[in-house]
């Protein structure tokens, strides 16, 4: 069975990659390798993908299998249930998820019993038992599987809680947009639990249109619709809650790089555990500079935020994400969670008295110019002419970088030129795109 993990999981199309086969010994896999460290106990969440249903039966059917217990706790964002699965405690989590992308594909995203997404070790383990055949334990020893019907109301009240008593949202008027996803039910609650006027949009989920136009990829509907409705802030998540990006008053699209850096700003003791956030490959050289502008030290860990939230724990800091969306706070969670990212973001707002555009004038984004080509063989990353070139622009650039990377979930590499000048980023990132397509690659 050729199934790998990438950088957020194992993810692919339903039809052709993430079946119920797969899935059935998946879950066998998975269990087995858990249950050898002494752990029987499974959390599984999912969103609201149509082949849902069909993957957790199989996951479940091979769970119980490998004897293990299964909870099912039913749509519920992915920090949701990392949330719980540490929270339970002596339990591991599951979610079934292809986060941003379309209902065609689907993905499993495996959880520790500390909330934490699991280490390369188990995920070798779990491939090598992938390859063997599927024996299930002894029928005494089977799992068994229940509801746990409280999933929602717990992560509320915990998205809740790490609000400040002081902050109100009692004068806010803020347009939700959950990318009809994990997050259709809970996020428009929390906001609304905590006094906000709320408008809801993307909470009508169908089985097939999760990220169809809407949530964090999409989100220009959304400032439409801020700037219409005269909103104080727009929430943009995605299909799995694990990251946002957010609309101010006037409809400044702020993403991850913007978040971070309003986070930094409103924080006021830095040092100790606050004296350093990380990044990623992908992060803008303006906030690196503006951030040790602000006195932190800056960190670039590699994409994903798996990646993130280990350099976090390495270098004992709190704060770190993607220019994606995916926001870290790990002093209330412990991997990426798009929801907690936008409460904190609009307290530090509401604690500094100040719109956004005015804290963002402490830094100086770099005009970065983003590219992705679909092509039929990743290692063509690898090819001495292009990496000839990719090298010929970075002596070009009098100030800038090329970043050219594989994605982990995709047949698809993804080009990011960082230049003084728009045009010239533009310029560099076309003359990448053409390799691919003059070699006849995509």
């Amino acid at each position: 069975m050729n199934v790998s993990f990438g950088t957020d999981g194992i993810r692919g199309p339903v039809e052709s990659y993430i079946t119920p086969e797969v899935c059935l010994k998946l879950g066998h896999a998975i269990g087995m390798v858990f249950k050898d460290i002494g752990i029987n106990t499974v959390l599984i969440g999912k969103d609201t993908r149509v082949s849902g249903y069909m993957l957790e039966s199989a996951l479940q059917a091979g769970f119980i299998a490998s004897g293990v217990n299964v909870r099912l706790l039913g749509p519920l964002p992915t920090p949701g249930v990392a949330y719980l699965t540490k929270s339970l405690r002596d339990q591991f989590g599951i979610v079934i998820s292809a986060s941003h992308n379309l209902f065609h594909d689907n993905g499993i995203k495996i959880f520790s019993e500390d909330g934490v997404k699991i280490s390369k070790e188990l995920e070798s383990k779990i491939e090598l038992l992938l390859k063997k055949e599927l024996k299930p334990v002894p029928t005494s020893e089977l799992g068994k599987a229940q509801r746990f019907d409280e999933s929602g109301a717990r992560y509320i009240e915990f998205c809740k809680s790490t609000v400040p008593s002081e902050v109100s949202f009692r004068s806010l008027r803020i347009i939700v947009d959950c990318a009809n996803g994990a997050c259709y039910r809970v996020t428009p609650a929390i906001f609304r639990e905590l006094g906000a006027e709320v408008i809801e949009i993307g909470t009508e989920p169908d089985g097939f249109n999760i990220n169809q136009d809407c949530g964090s990829t999409n989100p220009e509907k959304l400032k439409e619709k801020v700037l219409e409705q005269r909103a104080d802030f727009g929430i943009a998540m995605d299909g799995d809650g694990d990251r946002v990006v957010i609309i101010d008053s006037k409809g400044n699209i702020l993403d991850g790089d913007d978040i971070l850096y309003i986070l930094a700003s409103s924080n006021p003791n830095r040092s100790n555990e606050w004296g350093g956030i990380v990044g990623t490959k992908m992060s803008n050289c303006g906030l690196e500079e503006a951030l040790k502008g602000l006195g932190y030290e800056f960190e670039r860990a590699e994409v994903g935020d798996k990646h993130v939230s280990e350099m976090l724990v390495k270098k004992g800091w709190l704060l770190g994400g993607e220019t994606s969306g995916h926001i870290i706070c790990r002093d209330l969670v412990s991997t990426g969670d798009g929801t907690i990212a936008a409460l904190k973001t609009i307290s530090s707002l509401l604690i500094l008295d100040k719109h956004a555009e005015d804290v963002l004038k402490g830094y100086k984004k770099m005009p970065q110019v983003l590219k992705s080509i679909a092509v039929r063989n990743k290692d063509i990353l690898n090819d001495s002419e292009l990496q000839k070139k990719i090298k010929k622009i970075e002596s070009d650039l009098i100030v800038g970088r090329v970043l050219a990377r594989a994605s982990g979930t995709e047949n698809v590499i993804r080009i990011m030129v960082e230049s003084e000048s728009k045009e010239t980023a533009e310029k560099y990132s076309q003359d990448i795109l053409a390799f691919f397509v003059n070699e006849n690659h995509s």
